[in-house]
């Protein structure tokens, strides 16, 4: 994130969460704003920066507060807040510089604690759905688009792969809502389309799946396609942009993708309408 912040919301709640309180600990502390710089060896002016949410500090910046403020103790609480920023916002070449399967893994306790998971994609088949072949060439192409440095397409795979057994456990529930034009977008070729169409047709049987189709002449006033997200529960929503993967967490923003997933679901069809456009999109391929 640097020093710029996110226009997310919840990433600059958080960012503003931790100026305030590294404010609150140098008034506690009974220092002012120039006498902890001077203690801290840096210009009054950074002080500033961090205390209004301008500049993110370091983990080193952190423990020089701390130390300065006479309470060392609260380092590792204070580090772990600053890391809470940083996973408000993550931009890819930040994400993946060290590959793609670490980040498939941090989910992993997310996706298997969710009783609730919702998903929206316009462009791409939800993750949990995903037959092996489909999202070797998703993430392939990732690697290759993004010049990810490290080549652990084939682990991440795995561990997507792996994850989709929440579909066939007791407690969870999944609804996903997918535009009718990821079922055409070609990735990987007819066959690799043909057999991952077909596996959606096998996945809507299961109990735990509600799989809902936007048509492509619906109306859509009000509803029009956005970012692909991902709700878990009503804590969280995950959002995949250009630039980078945002995790919201505030509450007033959580409700307005739960809203706007309602919105979409309405626009959506289901069961045996839901198959004919599957039906039609796995003729199409050829």
């Amino acid at each position: 994130m640097g020093s710029t912040p996110h226009s997310s919301s919840s990433a600059q709640a958080a960012r503003q969460a931790l100026a305030r309180r590294l404010r609150e600990l140098r008034l506690d502390a009974h220092l002012t704003s120039r006498a902890l710089s001077a203690a801290a060896g840096w210009h009054e002016a950074k002080t500033s920066r961090i205390e209004h949410g301008k500049k993110q500090p370091s983990e080193s910046d952190i423990a020089t507060w701390a130390q300065v403020c006479g309470v060392p103790r609260l380092v590792p609480e204070l580090v772990a807040e600053l890391r809470a920023v940083d996973l408000a916002w993550l931009d890819w070449r930040r994400a993946e510089k060290t590959g793609l399967a670490h980040l498939n893994v941090a989910v992993r306790e997310l996706y298997e604690r969710t009783r609730l998971y919702r998903s929206y994609c316009q462009d791409v088949i939800p993750g949990l759905l995903q037959t092996q072949a489909y999202t070797t060439v998703t993430l392939s192409a990732i690697r290759d688009g993004r010049r990810v440095p490290v080549d652990d397409v084939a682990d991440a795979v795995a561990e997507r792969i792996a994850r989709q057994h929440i579909l066939r456990e007791p407690g969870h529930r999944f609804v996903f809502i997918v535009e009718a034009a990821a079922l055409s977008y070609r990735r990987g070729g007819p066959e690799v389309m043909a057999g991952q169409l077909s596996h959606l047709l096998e996945a809507m049987s299961l109990p735990s799946v509600v799989l809902g189709i936007i048509p492509p002449d619906v109306e859509r006033a009000g509803r029009w396609p956005v970012e692909n997200f991902y709700m878990f529960d009503d804590e969280q929503a995950n959002v995949e942009l250009v630039s980078g993967f945002l995790t919201i967490r505030q509450p007033r923003e959580v409700a307005l993708y739960a809203e706007t997933f309602v919105s979409l679901y309405d626009a959506a069809v289901f069961g045996r309408q839901a198959r004919a456009l599957i039906e039609r999109a796995k003729r199409a391929m050829g």
